[in-house]
């Protein structure tokens, strides 16, 4: 149903309000001295590896990548090995590790030699990694076998209308070919994931129905379906790959996918899952702390978010020289960390007040009180029982509130965005 006006006053005071921090708070500076990280007694903290390749560029894709160049993959993962090493003697842990890209399977032996190695430094027990349509042979997949526990796919749509569109019909096949790869790796890895993305320019309530209906029917563990990111860093070559077509369904469609998952229930604001089990998905919302290692990834401990070289020559020629590979930080100040994380657990499904102050030596409560009581009024939260929870309403204010806070993050992206190209080899 549609929003009724206190309802879309509530999503416009969200989007305006991250906007609003984000373009006042998110000052990112550059480090004028080494930075060093050592990791605290008793803490827990995930672990991110970034690998920046591709073979191709999607139209809507923001994230940090490069071309592929095997030589140069090959000189970049034994630099992230070695990075790893540094981490360790940070003192640093880690029970789970995300590998996002980029295309993370591009180089299979390498990523195979690196996920070994980090399981040998460090006590992971559960590891997530991304892949592509092109990269889901059985015989390649069967090697991933105790290292790889979610494989989380990036299908996007089944509809060949929409692949076209976005330029992934000619890159990965049709929908019909794409199902019939995703039914050939079942029962290889432990759990199977896909990404769904909604709202593209003239979709319709029948291609996204398709969609949701096609990726049940495959007997998927888990979901996702993300809204169209149009940030100031896409919006151009979107518009361009739909012919400066318009349409706004964002809530419409968020309503009818939550109605169509009835095989599945929500993991968080955008995440649905068979199972009974909680998978990781988005990994800020599931873990408050986690370094990350790689060209272009982020870091975030003890309030403070660090970015690592964008550039893949000054990234290598820092970790060569045995110099951390984070070029500039954001530190946030106590009550931008309260907002941050309450954005980041509503959006995972729940607050436990207690656990939640005693984490960040706070009172929500009171520091948050204004935003929580707009939140109540508005149905978007129930509090019951020291617990803060999301209404189904709540859950989509949780999306969008998201999907303006990675907005933002591309806008970090492009303060150090390279050119997509690779030359320069660095040796350790």
């Amino acid at each position: 149903m549609p929003l009724n006006f206190v309802q879309s006053s509530t999503v416009f005071w969200a989007e305006k309000i991250m906007r609003k921090s984000l373009a006042n708070h998110l000052v990112i500076t550059p480090v004028k001295e080494e930075i060093k990280r050592k990791a605290k007694p008793g803490h827990t903290y995930m672990l991110y590896i970034h690998i920046p390749f591709c073979h191709t560029f999607c139209s809507y894709c923001s994230f940090h990548k490069f071309y592929y160049n095997e030589e140069k993959a090959l000189q970049y993962f034994s630099f992230v090995r070695h990075e790893l090493r540094k981490v360790k003697e940070q003192g640093y842990d880690f029970e789970t590790l995300y590998v996002g890209g980029g295309t993370t399977l591009i180089n299979e032996p390498e990523l195979i030699k690196t996920l070994e190695y980090a399981k040998s430094l460090f006590n992971i027990k559960e590891v997530s990694c991304e892949s592509d349509p092109n990269h889901l042979a059985p015989n390649s997949l069967r090697r991933f076998r105790g290292l790889i526990d979610r494989l989380s796919i990036g299908v996007q749509s089944f509809d060949d209308t929409l692949l076209k569109r976005i330029g992934r019909y000619e890159k990965f096949g049709s929908g019909a070919q794409i199902q019939e790869k995703l039914l050939k790796m079942a029962g290889i890895l432990p759990t199977t994931s896909i990404d769904l993305i909604f709202n593209f320019p003239g979709q319709t309530e029948e291609q996204l129905l398709r969609d949701v209906i096609t990726a049940q029917a495959l007997d998927i563990d888990q979901i996702t379906t993300y809204p169209l990111m149009q940030s100031n860093l896409m919006k151009k070559s979107i518009s361009k790959a739909f012919d400066g077509q318009k349409s706004d369904n964002e809530h419409r469609f968020y309503e009818l996918i939550r109605g169509a998952m009835n095989q599945y229930r929500p993991v968080n604001g955008w995440a649905f899952s068979r199972q009974e089990e909680k998978l990781s998905d988005e990994y800020v919302g599931s873990h408050s702390e986690y370094v990350g290692v790689g060209s272009g990834s982020f870091s975030f401990l003890e309030g403070t978010l660090y970015v690592n070289a964008f550039d893949l020559d000054q990234y290598m020629d820092k970790v060569a020289n045995e110099e951390s590979a984070v070029i500039a930080s954001c530190a946030f100040t106590p009550k931008q960390r309260v907002q941050y994380q309450f954005m980041t657990s509503l959006f995972d499904g729940m607050v436990d007040i207690a656990q939640f102050n005693q984490m960040l030596k706070t009172n929500v409560e009171r520091v948050m009180g204004k935003e929580i009581t707009m939140l109540k009024l508005a149905g978007a939260i129930e509090i019951s029982d020291g617990v803060i929870v999301p209404t189904e309403f709540g859950s989509y204010v949780s999306l969008v509130l998201m999907r303006e806070f990675y907005a933002g993050m591309d806008g970090v992206r492009a303060m150090f965005r390279s050119q997509p190209k690779v030359d320069k080899i660095v040796n350790l």
